[in-house]
């Protein structure tokens, strides 16, 4: 990301109207925090911030936070010109006592020694190529976001208690203690109210977070007073990095430390997200603007868990399919809740192309609406892709092609001029195309035989193909294929009408071709798919299912 925005986007007068009227959801956030300094000016820097917490893996939750933060800060830079100075704070709170060992890491009765340790001082269980479970978890991130080259400055919780960047807040949450109890016990039980600090102390005897109730708190020294886990009772600072807060009061510690402008989190914050904002209010700040995104789901609806490991990872999707599509996928309705699992990539990857095609076609008002202007910080490159991702997936169920190389031959024939050299982008499609159907198509894929009914279909259709021209396009088939249809009257539909005014085509008549010929639920527009195909290899196709081959194969 370019330190100004004139080096991808020229700030018009036309782009900063649509940017001024934008209905998207980016520049709707941005606009609350111009409204959030009206009638004052703005600080030297406005600061974006998103959490994460290093108790396992990052997962794609993690980075969608990531990416929908920059769309918004990105809009933010646009409405104002490009005039502000802006910061994006990506927070690891490893600071955090280990409570419970994630599923999905191995050495596990290696780390079960160390439960209830910062998770800055549980050693490494993967490879001891870093000084603590915490660091290995916070390099996976800054790897991950380094390599979709988001522009944010990385803070470590350990680092932001130990080194004193915490202190000043935290000695007046000594001050307002009363203040800060007063504001959490109506909100906890009878039995943690009796127990609950919002202060919690690493153990100078075990290293352990203790969660233990306050028998002290003295605001002149800075100091809190407990007992240790075997019974002695111990003094310590708050500051540097003896004690840090409880997460709900320290959501609202960090907003004022550091002066956060904005932060969004997901729907399960929600309920607590007045808490954060009174706490960060008694502490001297004043509490960022919020937005509250739906939680991200796994394919049995669950939501995902670092801990467990569930729903897609990062890697497991640009296994797939390319990493625009991953962020298209986190624009799309983040107020929506979203099952993150294999089924969604192929549609998310459509899209995304689908998106990129319409921008050029587009006014200004409605580019600044298409989420690749808010993928591409307001420059989506140019890609001409004349085979969809779907339609290629199903020419690799067809093919059984393994390597691109006999795709190629497939495309080339059926856009004559495009290769791997005049299309980039087609040919990395077909890498991905390979990868999916490997793993997810062609195990599920499930063959079954016509009926009598649709044995007569598939033969007229074979007739029918036969007698266009070996060069007719995607219309020209699909046509034929819809006059096969229109003639039997399973697949008469009543409630439609074709153009020469008899009824319409069923979708039935192509769930029995996708079951038949390609041994799935659901496929292609079929007109598409022969023409890339051949009509030579779609007819020998109709003609091994009709002799029983395809269930054989």
């Amino acid at each position: 990301m370019t330190t100004t925005l004139q080096h991808a986007l020229e700030l018009t007068p036309e782009v900063l109207q649509a940017a001024a009227d934008s209905k998207a959801w980016p520049f709707e956030e941005a606009r609350k925090i111009v409204k959030r300094y009206e009638g004052r000016s703005f600080p030297e820097t406005v600061i974006f911030e998103t959490g994460y917490g290093p108790s396992g893996l990052p997962h794609i939750g993690t980075f969608g936070e990531v990416a929908r933060t920059s769309m918004v800060r990105h809009a933010f830079r646009v409405i104002t010109g490009d005039k502000v100075k802006t910061k994006l704070i990506c927070f690891s709170d490893d600071m955090d006592g280990m409570r419970k060992i994630p599923d999905n890491v191995p050495n596990q009765d290696m780390l079960r020694a160390h439960l209830g340790k910062p998770l800055t001082r549980v050693p490494d269980p993967f490879s001891n190529e870093y000084p603590s479970f915490g660091a290995a978890n916070n390099a996976r991130l800054r790897a991950f976001l380094d390599r979709f080259g988001f522009d944010y400055e990385f803070a470590s919780a350990t680092d932001y208690y130990t080194s004193g960047r915490f202190d000043e807040v935290l000695l007046r949450a000594v001050e307002r203690y009363d203040e800060i109890m007063a504001a959490m016990l109506p909100t906890l039980g009878e039995e943690r109210q009796a127990t609950y600090s919002p202060f919690l102390p690493v153990s100078p005897r075990t290293g352990r977070v203790l969660y233990v109730p306050m028998k002290h708190v003295d605001a002149q020294n800075g100091t809190i007073t407990f007992d240790d886990e075997d019974g002695t009772e111990v003094t310590l600072p708050v500051t540097g990095g003896h004690v840090k807060m409880q997460w709900k009061p320290d959501f609202g510690m960090r907003w004022a430390a550091l002066g956060i402008d904005f932060e969004m989190f997901g729907k399960d914050h929600g309920p607590n997200a007045a808490l954060y904002d009174r706490i960060c209010t008694i502490l001297g700040g004043q509490p960022p603007e919020h937005f509250i995104y739906e939680l991200f789901l796994d394919e049995q609806g669950q939501k995902i868990s670092k801990s467990k490991g569930n729903g897609l990872t990062i890697d497991e999707w640009l296994t797939y399919a390319p990493t625009e599509s991953l962020s298209l996928y986190m624009f799309q309705k983040p107020k929506a809740a979203k099952k993150l699992y294999f089924d969604v990539i192929p549609r998310a990857v459509d899209d995304y192309y689908a998106f990129l095609s319409a921008y050029p076609r587009q006014e200004w008002q409605n580019r600044l609406g298409n989420p690749v202007w808010h993928i591409h910080d307001g420059n989506p490159p140019d890609i001409d892709l004349p085979v969809p991702f779907a339609l290629l997936l199903n020419l690799v169920s067809a093919s059984n092609a393994h390597e691109k190389g006999v795709l190629w031959g497939f495309i080339s024939r059926y856009a004559p001029g495009v290769t791997p050299q005049t299309h980039p982008e087609l040919d990395r499609l077909t890498e991905y195309a390979i990868r999916y159907f490997d793993d997810f198509v062609k195990p599920a894929k499930t063959f079954r035989g016509p009926d009598e009914v649709e044995r007569q279909a598939l033969e007229a259709l074979e007739a029918k193909l036969a007698s266009l021209p070996e060069g007719a396009d995607g219309e020209e088939i699909q046509s034929a294929a819809l006059d096969v249809a229109r003639g039997i009257e399973r697949y008469q539909d009543h409630s439609k009408q074709s153009p020469s005014g008899g009824p319409g085509v069923s979708v039935a008549f192509f769930q029995m071709l996708y079951q038949v010929l390609l041994g799935q639920e659901r496929g292609p527009r079929f007109g598409s798919f022969a023409a890339l195909y051949g009509l030579t290899e779609t007819r020998a196709l109709i003609k091994k299912a009709l002799k029983g081959e395809l269930i054989a194969g």
